[in-house]
């Protein structure tokens, strides 16, 4: 079972992560807090201090178009804040 989806590369959490050494990430919605410590430090090598997990339900959204209105909901996604121990960083832009 893959525990972590895709890194959340946003203004706000990549401010974070120079700030305040926190890195968000979209997760398995199965995955618990221990789960998620365990796949950070074999998928990036770090220490991980904390974990805050924070579960978001899909949105309804609808569009009109010619033949009518297409409504439907976007995923729904846990993800997860996580706190890396003093001194150690996570460079998501080294491959590019």
């Amino acid at each position: 079972m893959n525990i972590i989806i895709k890194p959340v590369i946003t203004e706000k959490m990549t401010a974070m992560g120079e700030k305040l050494n926190r890195y968000g990430f979209i997760v398995d919605k199965k995955a618990n807090k221990l789960q998620i410590i365990a796949a950070i430090k074999e998928l990036y090598g770090v220490e991980v201090a904390a974990v805050n997990t924070m579960n978001y339900s899909g949105k309804l959204k609808s569009r009109y178009t010619k033949t009518g209105i297409i409504a439907g909901r976007t995923k729904a996604v846990k993800k997860a804040i996580v706190t890396l121990a003093e001194g150690e960083t996570i460079d998501f832009f080294s491959n590019i």
